[in-house]
């Protein structure tokens, strides 16, 4: 180890000398009198200014100065250099073309810098923090075909708002602007502010949207500055209505008449079908309560609406209750366009006519899939799936799918005599846009809540070894509090699982192998589960947060009912099949943050526990948990690792098994860039292991101990991303680090690593193909 070590330490060495060379020749493809620009430094000189805001300002106004110079990496600039070293290409193809203008940079030069137009930003800027009397000057420092510029600021006192002051009057708009002026963003004794100032305008015009004024504007209002009225460097704000604001404006408007259109399609319209504003009375339409529908074919139930319109006959027109209503209809899934419009009533004084133009999608649709995959268990197979969906089941917006399916996976490496595997199997989801219970549940988040019942059925067979029926039907629901939060509760989830054609070849493969024998016993799991989610992915920011919780209580109620506890031999059935009895607990935690555009790190947690009680000795094998593969730990085929110290190669020669475990702790981060438009790469690490909560003596090592952490798994690798917008097929190649069920002291892997062995290349290095991202 210490010679491969000594060769990787001489051309990392060696290649590193050779970069900062590369790198810092940059100024010699300069042409004569060109100064290579390196950046600004901006000198605050202000004694009294708090250090606090001496850096805020100075890190603002560098923000805002121009141009950037190219970018750097540890003081050296290799895009630079790849700009300047590549000849000009003959085609806009290719590599020469894509390392001069796809990864290299354009040198940024003196002459770019336009220093009166940083220095007219930098005062500018000032004042609008409320440094009225800065005054900047500039220098420009050059060395040796480099150049920067040295800006000094002299920001003068900060002048403090000693006043606020909201102009009254007696119309129905400044009262409604009074009303709200203790909740002004314009406190006395801050700063001067300008872009406190257009916070605090929009904080009036989100008021008013709010309470009837449509046609509002935050450019109708106006915040003037005085500091003649004040002494030490303080301002007085006076917020006012612009004296030319259209009456329009100031306006509060209520809702007359509701009318929806169903069935609205853009052909229509041009025929000359739809005109607004219309008259609802010559329309072949009815009334639901204060809504006009305007739906010859029936075609769907009003109660839908009533559901999801919140404005009613006489509301006061307010912008969260239209976003609101707009939202709840296209989260119906019924509708592909969802249109509306207030129009001015035409005979009453500030009134206004909704109208709502809805589009359906195709309310039935009927799709065949075929597809292809492989993992990383050196299994490779094919899925058909035919697929039917009828978006309006019982005209109130029901979603009904009905699917059936077959698939086939065959071993194509790894031990010989492996079995292949059979699936086929249907399935059903009725989804209710509504919480069907005999309570009533009221919602006012922007997402229609939803019932969802769900039955199917599967058939696996496992060739020469075993048959499973599986069985399930789950009830319950789905709803978000916000675009961040979700919650899935179903108040019943049952799974049946009956074993048949057990073959006297897995008998005698398994032996006395308890573990073995459970996958073919019959299981009946049933109870409640609940899940939550919250994110912040969906944010344009640089930091996001992901986390998924789930719970699971199986059997618990009947449990607790009849006494069950297997620990005194009083197991307890249900149609001659055991019930499972347990309790599981899984969290999902993923951070990302954004560096660029196009480059990020992502990291994920995962820690799980699964604990048997009462009825049963031991988690049902489908609800336990598992590691390895391309989504989890790269560096370990699907489903191999663990649990614990366990060996999986000490299992008989070419009969494996899915390895599971209670307990669940995993550890991933990945870091993603782009290369070339849809080429991104990306270097990832994965930690992890699964343990049993009790012993197993077919599987020594297997259970949870003080001295879990010498037992993980570390792997890593790096990855391709082949992203074409509507696929992205993932490429990850990973080797393992640190092997858990090695003899403990020698876990780690480095002494053994040799790429020029191809018995070790065969053995370690794990290709995991995928459609999408891990995490």
């Amino acid at each position: 180890m210490k010679s491969r070590l000594n060769i990787f330490l001489k051309y990392f060495l060696i290649a590193g000398f050779a970069f900062v060379i590369i790198s810092c020749s940059n100024t010699k493809f300069l042409k004569e009198g060109q100064l290579l620009y390196t950046g600004a430094e901006i000198n605050i000189e202000n004694d009294t200014l708090p250090k606090k805001d001496k850096n805020e300002l100075k890190a603002a106004l560098e923000e805002n100065l121009t141009p950037k110079p190219n970018s750097s990496f540890l003081g050296l600039r290799p895009k630079l250099y790849a700009y300047n070293a590549t000849k000009e290409p003959k085609k806009q193809k290719g590599i020469r073309y894509w390392l001069k203008y796809k990864f290299g940079e354009e040198p940024v030069l003196l002459g770019d810098v336009d220093r009166e137009f940083n220095k007219d930003i930098i005062e500018n800027y000032s004042e609008n923090k409320g440094y009225f009397n800065a005054k900047a000057t500039y220098d420009t420092v050059s060395k040796n075909k480099k150049a920067k510029v040295i800006y000094t600021l002299k920001p003068g006192a900060r002048y403090l708002i000693s006043n606020v002051n909201f102009q009254a009057d007696s119309s129905v708009i400044n009262q409604e602007i009074q009303k709200t002026k203790e909740k002004t963003l314009l406190k006395k004794g801050n700063p001067f502010d300008l872009d406190v100032i257009k916070a605090e305008r929009e904080r009036i015009d989100n008021n008013l949207k709010e309470n009837g004024f449509y046609y509002f504007n935050p450019d109708n209002i106006i915040v003037q500055a005085d500091s003649t009225v004040s002494k030490n460097h303080t301002v007085e704000m006076n917020v006012k209505l612009k004296e030319n604001t259209p009456d329009l404006a100031k306006a509060q408007f209520t809702i007359d008449k509701v009318v929806v259109f169903p069935n609205y399609n853009i052909r229509d319209v041009k025929k000359g079908k739809y005109k607004i504003p219309m008259n609802p009375d010559s329309l072949s339409g009815y009334a639901y309560g204060d809504i006009f529908v305007v739906d010859p074919d029936k075609k769907f139930k009003p109660k839908i609406f009533d559901r999801a319109l919140y404005f009613e006959k006489g509301d006061l027109y307010n912008r969260k209750d239209h976003n609101l209503t707009l939202n709840r209809l296209i989260s119906l899934g019924v509708f592909k366009f969802v249109k509306n419009e207030f129009v001015v009533s035409d005979s009453l004084q500030h009134k206004f006519d909704a109208y709502y133009l809805l589009t359906p999608k195709e309310l039935q649709s009927l799709r065949l899939e075929a597809l292809g995959r492989t993992n990383s268990a050196n299994y490779a197979g094919s899925e058909l799936n035919l697929n039917w969906t009828h978006r309006n089941f019982f005209r109130g917006a029901e979603q009904f799918k009905a699917s059936v399916y077959g698939a086939f996976d065959v071993q194509i490496g790894g031990p010989k005599d492996a079995e292949n595997i059979f699936r086929a199997g249907t399935n059903v989801q009725l989804s209710i846009p509504r919480i069907v219970a005999p309570f009533r549940f009221n919602s006012s988040s922007a997402f229609v809540p939803r019932t969802n019942i769900i039955l199917g059925y599967e058939f696996q067979n496992r060739t020469t070894l075993y048959t499973l029926n599986n069985f399930n039907a789950s009830f319950g629901y789905t709803w978000k509090e916000n675009v961040r939060k979700e919650h899935e509760l179903k108040l019943i989830d049952i799974t049946f699982v009956d074993p048949a054609n057990v073959t006297p070849k897995y008998l005698e493969s398994i032996g006395n192998s308890q573990y073995l024998k459970r996958a073919v016993e019959p299981q009946l799991i049933y109870g409640p589960t609940y899940s939550y989610t919250y994110t912040t992915t969906m944010l344009p920011r640089k930091n996001t947060f992901y986390y998924k919780g789930m719970l699971d209580l199986a059997g618990n109620i009947t449990g607790l009912l009849t006494g069950a506890n297997y620990k005194k031999g009083e197991v307890k059935e249900i149609f001659g099949v055991p019930f499972s009895q347990y309790a599981k607990i899984e969290n999902d935690f993923r951070f990302y943050h954004k560096f660029a555009e196009k480059t990020s790190i992502a990291t994920r947690l995962i820690a799980g526990a699964a604990i048997p009680y009462g009825n049963s000795e031991n988690i049902p094998f489908a609800r336990q948990f598992f590691v390895g593969g391309s989504n989890s730990i790269r560096a370990f085929r699907a489903r191999t690792l663990g649990p614990g110290s366990y060996d999986p190669r000490t299992q008989e020669a070419g009969f494996l098994f899915d390895q599971s475990g209670d307990i669940k702790l995993e550890l991933n981060a990945e870091y993603r860039a782009n290369l070339y438009k849809f080429l991104n790469v990306a270097v990832f690490a994965d930690a992890g292991n699964i343990w049993l909560v009790n012993e197993d003596p077919d599987r020594p090592g297997a259970k949870f101990s003080k001295d879990f952490l010498s037992e993980v798994a570390v792997g890593a690798g790096v990855g391709l991303r082949l992203d074409f917008s509507i696929l992205l097929l993932r490429l990850d190649l990973a080797m393992p680090l640190r092997v858990p069920y090695y003899e403990k002291g020698d876990r780690w892997a480095f002494d053994r690593i040799n790429f020029g062995d191809g018995s070790w290349r065969r053995d370690n290095l794990i290709l995991n193909i995928a459609i999408g991202y891990p995490f």
